[in-house]
């Protein structure tokens, strides 16, 4: 049994390229999973659908990180996602971090903007089956120290399950899971009114990108806004001259929350399931589960449909 409590963790990095072939539920779908050493790429028929970021990346040497999915892919080919933007350097495509690391109620790391803190690869590995490529990953989420080895305080045990495409939408589900390694530990969102942290998506957006969350359409502001289970992102991803894409997030409660706080930006920034909010929550040893869906479809899909789609997860996931 591995103790997360040792001062040094052997990583592992895959150099080798593996190929493996799935058919699913009868419509012919062939999925091909490549390894290498900075992660793992999904393709779905001759069509990319994700790179999983897993070992650690930099820009110029600052906000280094691992454990995040870019690029991610449209039902066409077109990227969607956008990593190490001029405008947030520390923003990964499909992400999830927290401004707020405490020990004993003070502040030792601000994993957002990746401060004081690294994250490591421990395991990668490919889970197949007729339907679904998973991709399971353990990282290690440490605190380097002055003249002594880096102190692990978080364990990730993440999947991220690639369902065969389904007609107009393709399903992807991100189960992730935190487990404090040592006492005391809390994080939190940004220490503001905004109060962001969590699950985020780094978006490529568009000019005309709107937002729904059941039949209104939402209007971001500077704050969190309260909406449903569910927020549906739209827009002309390829350009103006092609059809729209949507991109729906489905979010199962935390902690039985059924009201949900997000933050919208139609520019220059991220879109963020927040959790916990600005105040820091404990991190227990026995871990935390955060669970999303990302529904990527052609823009036809509608309100009526995406909840449905919505209660299906829910139902499945219970």
């Amino acid at each position: 049994m591995m103790n997360f409590n040792q001062p040094v963790y052997k990583v592992i990095t895959i150099v080798f390229c593996q190929v493996i072939l799935l058919s699913g539920n009868g419509f012919g779908q062939q999925f091909a999973v490549t390894k290498s050493e900075e992660g793992v790429r999904v393709i779905e028929n001759g069509k990319n659908v994700l790179f999983y970021q897993t070992h650690p990346k930099s820009l110029d040497g600052k906000y280094e990180r691992a454990g995040y999915v870019h690029p991610l892919y449209g039902l066409n080919g077109e990227v969607l996602t956008e990593d190490f933007p001029d405008d947030h350097p520390y923003h990964h495509g499909i992400f999830w971090t927290w401004h707020q690391i405490l020990l004993k109620d003070k502040k030792v790391a601000d994993a957002w903007i990746s401060e004081n803190i690294l994250w490591k690869p421990v395991s990668v590995n490919v889970l197949k089956s007729k339907e679904h490529v998973t991709l399971h990953s353990v990282f290690l989420w440490e605190i380097p120290g002055k003249n002594i080895h880096p102190k692990a305080v978080i364990r990730e045990d993440t999947k991220i399950t690639v369902h065969a495409l389904e007609g107009n939408h393709r399903t992807l589900d991100f189960d992730i899971r935190l487990f404090a390694l040592v006492d005391s530990l809390k994080i939190g969102g940004a220490d503001d009114a905004k109060g962001y942290g969590g699950f985020c998506l780094r978006l490529r957006l568009p000019d005309d990108i709107s937002f729904f969350s059941g039949d209104p359409v939402v209007i971001p502001r500077e704050t969190a806004v309260t909406a449903g289970d569910w927020m549906d992102f739209n827009g002309s991803f390829e350009g103006k001259s092609f059809p729209k894409t949507g991109l729906a997030v489905f979010c199962l409660p935390v902690n039985d929350a059924h009201t949900q706080q997000w933050i919208l930006r139609k520019e220059k920034s991220m879109q963020n399931v927040v959790y916990p909010g600005r105040k820091p929550v404990p991190l227990p040893k026995k871990g935390l589960r955060l669970r999303y869906r990302l529904i990527i479809h052609n823009g036809e899909i509608g309100n009526r449909e995406l909840e449905k789609l919505y209660q299906q997860y829910i139902h499945t996931a219970a």
